[in-house]
């Protein structure tokens, strides 16, 4: 990771355009700007923190989009989630302990950088922020629980179809979905496989019917959901509500 020289400072937040992010008073980000320590630019694939290591640090997310991961001892990977601009990286696990997982980019990112000490001082200090932090956390467990039908109860077109409909439901909000409901992101055959606890073949055959079905349309840099409603009926999935999400 490499630290950013000009910084944003957070009463010029650019999250602040992102519509499904809450608009942050100016001196609600005046109060963020004290705990800030920088930004830094992450390449694709590269580590921002990696399991089992400590991390002195925590990052919201500026632009780019990440993935978080388990690794098992003999190499095996479950993707858990991916985290979108306005995602806290490092809330999740014991702050005294090892990281539990790790994360990494997909799209060359941008994080702004906060000391994990610095967390203590914001619940004591800043009730109003030690709220989004809990909502932050709640979100991310009702994510993991999605997830987790998915992999146990869904069809492996019905996985298939949640996975595409759940990212395009988060990026909407952020402003990176094209007309025809069109996201361009590098997640490939094996990652979803990852995700979705599928096989490789058993993945490209899905993704072929699909396509066939015109339910998804998914290349390694492309995914695209020509009826964004009939795909989430039929993923059994119920897209997010409108309230804007809180960030840090």
């Amino acid at each position: 990771m490499l630290e950013v020289e000009q910084a944003y400072p957070c009463v010029e937040c650019p999250l602040q355009d992102c519509t499904g992010l809450r608009d942050l008073s100016e001196a609600r980000r005046a109060a963020i700007q004290q705990y800030k320590q920088g930004e830094v630019a992450v390449a694709p694939n590269e580590e921002v923190i990696r399991q089992g290591d400590y991390s002195a640090n925590l990052y919201t997310v500026l632009d780019g989009v990440l993935i978080r991961y388990r690794r098992l001892e003999d190499g095996r990977r479950q993707i858990v989630n991916f985290m979108f601009p306005g995602d806290l990286i490092g809330l999740q696990g014991s702050f005294d302990e090892p990281n539990t997982h790790s994360v990494e980019a997909l799209l060359p990112s941008r994080l702004c950088k906060f000391a994990r000490d610095a967390f203590h001082d914001i619940v004591a200090e800043q009730p109003a922020m030690s709220y989004d932090l809990i909502w932050v956390a709640a979100k991310e467990e009702t994510a993991l629980e999605e997830h987790l039908v998915a992999v146990g109860q869904r069809s492996a077109k019905e996985r298939v179809t949640y996975l595409a409909v759940w990212l395009l439901d988060r990026a909407i909000t952020t402003g990176m979905v094209g007309e025809r409901n069109e996201l361009h992101i590098p997640i490939r055959q094996g990652q979803i496989a990852d995700m979705l606890g599928m096989s490789l073949v058993h993945t490209n055959r899905t993704l072929r019917a699909l396509e066939r079905e015109r339910l998804v349309e998914w290349t390694p840099g492309h995914i695209c959901v020509p009826d964004l409603e009939k795909a989430c009926d039929y993923a059994h999935f119920k897209r997010s509500k409108k309230a804007a999400r809180p960030y840090i």
